[in-house]
């Protein structure tokens, strides 16, 4: 069996270490004169994915989800998770110590006004929260009578003895055949928009969006091929880039020099306060930027405009270059996954694969490719009732085998220099029972409806949200995540500004790339999910009275036909069904030989041949 390279099962957790890390930390607070302090799992930027070294929340709590927050007072803890972790959450951490608290009950800002003494000093670390977190917590704080208080130093620095050092992964150049559009270029749209936004300068405070300016990728996270790194545009002018110069070759910084000052992340706070100092509008994104930024342009005497950082929804539109790239990437990995899900019909009936054993598989067909850099994300591998829990994450203490009679869930993606994906499917062992088929056709229909949509120029996936529920709807069914996500280029799987979810507000664009992803969790017995990516596209309506949108659907991977009630499905249901089966495997099968050729053949048969 392959061994995984890009992700690992062990369970590292330990809840022993819990007492007396938060005993370190508050001596720590008693030292500095704090009542406690706010412990967010986040880095600088508020990356999804953060270094080992920025895993102050793990490290403390030994929860390892990837969101979180811990407060941490004088004679009480409380840890704040959501409803994927509410069941991992007291797994990990020493529940005798901290208490778990589901968000979506108290949030942390009522736990604040409910439990902080009169007086009492909270600490929150000002680079780990952005400005409308701070003044949120704050507001809590004054309720209580008590006061919010800045640390000018990270408190982890003198109570985590063996923390890893900061990552210092090697900065390559994002060539010009998967950019598609050069650095200068990307600038002058930039200053464009900075000159729209009435600012003097634009600090870029995401790491994904000083890649994609930059044209630059890295290796500082896992699954994000990002370099850690500040930037300020001006509107007028070069731009600097704050990145530690260990991270670039001789041949990257001159690359980089041509276009920007290249400069250590120290000179970033003294370039801040430089700019403050000339009263200047800055333009800081909302969503990223340190409540540390905002305090050093505000203190210096300029004025920091908050809202949407222009080059997140640059990013999100990808150029035609970008666009090919991913079509590429796409049936690559449908040829991976393809040969997946043969392998796994002849290993699975025999009843001795496991959860971890298919995803060192999965992984190793996408390896041969010989392209592969990176999983997007650690895949979920969920058999029987694992395929229930949204966010499954196996380890060697969970890992269950795949039995016959079972529906098994597989939800991965891969990173290539030309593209991203991510694609679940959802596949029955064995024999399904008619309610695991009729769940799986809900599902089906409520994903074909976003396939087929068209929709206004100006839509948001707010509005397209509900055509992946109806038809579970209609059995009073329902699924409790976004329908999809936004995905970048060689960048992150989950981009912003665009989804398709209730609370989808942004503007749907050609040239997005999101996934398509509905599903069914039956608690304690399985799950359903069908995720393709899609490309929003121009859609051809005769007669339409203004400009149209459709979704052109990139992954190319069969879908189960024996979990599908043909019944279940109108004509054009049907239509489409038959067509993406074709599509896959005109495309697929030149790049299949032998028994994956024969499985790809069965697999997209027409419906009706079922």
């Amino acid at each position: 069996m392959t061994r995984a390279r890009f992700q690992t099962f062990d369970d590292e957790t330990d809840p022993k270490t819990v007492a007396p890390r938060i005993a370190a930390l508050r001596k720590e607070l008693t030292r500095r004169g704090l009542s406690g302090f706010v412990v967010p799992r986040a880095d600088r930027h508020q990356n999804e994915y953060v270094a080992p070294a920025d895993e102050r929340l793990a490290w403390l709590t030994s929860f390892t989800g990837s969101a979180g927050t811990a407060i941490v007072l004088a004679n009480r803890a409380a840890l704040f998770v959501d409803g994927r972790y509410t069941l991992q959450a007291p797994d990990q951490t020493d529940t005798d110590v901290v208490t778990i608290v589901p968000i979506i009950e108290t949030a942390p800002d009522a736990w604040l006004e409910a439990n902080l003494g009169k007086d009492a000093k909270l600490g929150y670390d000002p680079w780990l929260h952005t400005t409308e977190s701070a003044e949120r917590m704050a507001r809590a704080c004054a309720a209580a009578g008590a006061t919010l208080s800045p640390v000018d130093s990270d408190p982890f620095d003198a109570i985590w003895k063996d923390r890893p050092a900061p990552p210092q992964g090697k900065v390559v150049l994002h060539e010009l055949k998967y950019a598609g559009v050069p650095s200068s270029e990307k600038l002058k749209q930039i200053h464009d928009e900075i000159r729209k936004l009435k600012a003097d300068a634009l600090v870029v405070t995401d790491p994904h969006a000083v890649a994609w300016t930059f044209n630059i990728r890295g290796s500082d996270v896992a699954h994000t091929p990002l370099a850690m790194s500040f930037a300020i545009v001006p509107q007028e002018g070069r731009p600097a880039l704050y990145i530690d110069g260990g991270k670039l070759t001789n041949s990257v910084r001159a690359a980089l020099e041509q276009i920007a000052d290249v400069r250590e992340p120290g000179a970033f706070t003294k370039d801040l306060e430089a700019l403050g100092s000339e009263k200047k509008n800055i333009r800081l994104d909302q969503s990223t930027a340190a409540d540390a930024v905002n305090r050093i342009v505000t203190n210096a005497g300029g004025k920091p405009v908050r809202g949407a950082d222009p080059i997140i929804l640059m990013k999100a539109v990808k150029n035609p270059a970008e666009i090919e790239g991913s079509k590429a990437a796409h049936a690559r990995d449908g040829g991976a996954v393809t040969r997946f899900l043969s392998w796994l019909s002849r290993e699975a009936p025999k009843g001795k694969l496991t959860e971890i054993e298919a995803v060192e598989a999965l992984e190793g067909f996408r390896r041969d490719t010989g392209l592969l850099k990176d999983v997007s994300f650690p895949t979920i591998s969920g058999s029987g009732p694992n395929g229930a829990i949204v966010h499954y994450r196996v380890t060697r203490k969970t890992d269950r085998g795949i039995g016959t009679g079972e529906l098994f869930l597989v939800d991965s993606g891969a990173q290539y220099e030309d593209g991203t994906t991510d694609i679940t499917r959802t596949v029955a062992i064995g024999t399904p029972t008619q309610e695991m088929r009729d769940r799986f056709t809900r599902v089906l229909k409520g994903h074909i409806a976003i396939a087929r949509a068209i929709f206004p120029e100006g839509a948001s996936g707010a509005q397209l949200d509900s055509f992946a529920r109806q038809a579970l709807w209609n059995a009073g069914l329902d699924f409790d995540h976004g329908t999809g996500h936004g995905v970048g280029s060689y960048l992150s799987v989950h981009e912003g500004p665009a989804n398709i979810s209730k609370r989808g507000a942004a503007a749907l664009k050609r040239g997005m790339i999101l996934s398509n992803e509905p599903g069914y969790y039956k608690a304690g017995g399985y799950g359903i999910r069908i995720e393709n990516l899609v490309l929003v596209t121009e859609a051809k309506v005769d007669g339409a009275e203004r400009p149209f949108n459709t979704f052109e659907t990139l992954t190319l991977v069969p879908i189960d036909r024996s979990l599908i009630v043909p019944a279940m499905l109108d004509s054009g249901e049907t239509v489409w069904l038959d067509g993406y089966h074709t599509r896959v495997r005109e495309t697929l099968a030149p790049t299949l030989s032998g028994a994956d050729a024969a499985w790809l053949e069965a697999a997209t048969l027409p419906l009706s041949q079922h």
